[in-house]
């Protein structure tokens, strides 16, 4: 049942208990114990909402940079990446596999000078940074399951007639 709650939350974090309970034939209070407890072992850690910020007055730039480590000893690339998510400007950090750089980083600020001076000034000084690259977001089509356009010819291109 847990599964399904996390399923349904993750598609739906509005979603009350008592909608849960209904959708998968089962109690209240069950669910309501459910989510208790996933939330008190940190398998559910928030609730999100997606925006659309293009659609805002709010001014920002997103990017995503790639930055390539030497590990540290005893900590491997645990001790940098916690000083990298610590930044307010960094929405996400991931571990990479396979490729030629070891992080990527999610940034947002408000302008494109904002961010190119975090990555300046605190992230290509950090010790262990080799190199990074950064890649500013257009545009959004979809993030976190959710189509930014749902409504957009999917071809916009036009026919070659």
């Amino acid at each position: 049942m847990k599964n399904e709650i996390l399923k349904l939350l993750e598609n739906d974090a509005k979603l009350t208990a008592t909608q849960i309970a209904a959708m998968l034939g089962c109690d209240v209070s069950e669910v309501e114990a459910a989510i208790a407890e996933l939330e008190e072992n940190n398998i559910i850690l928030g609730y999100n909402t997606v925006i659309d910020w293009e659609k805002t007055n709010r001014e920002y730039v997103s990017a995503m940079i790639e930055v390539k480590l030497t590990p540290q000893r005893d900590r491997g690339y645990d001790k940098i990446a916690e000083k990298i998510y610590k930044y307010p400007e960094v929405q996400a950090v991931y571990l990479m596999s396979g490729g030629a750089y070891d992080l990527s980083i999610l940034i947002e600020g408000k302008t494109m000078k904002e961010v190119s001076f975090f990555v300046a000034q605190k992230l290509a000084p950090t010790e262990a940074v080799i190199s990074t690259a950064t890649h500013f977001v257009l545009h959004k089509y979809k993030d976190k399951g959710v189509l930014y356009a749902p409504n957009a010819d999917p071809d916009e291109r036009g026919n070659c007639n």
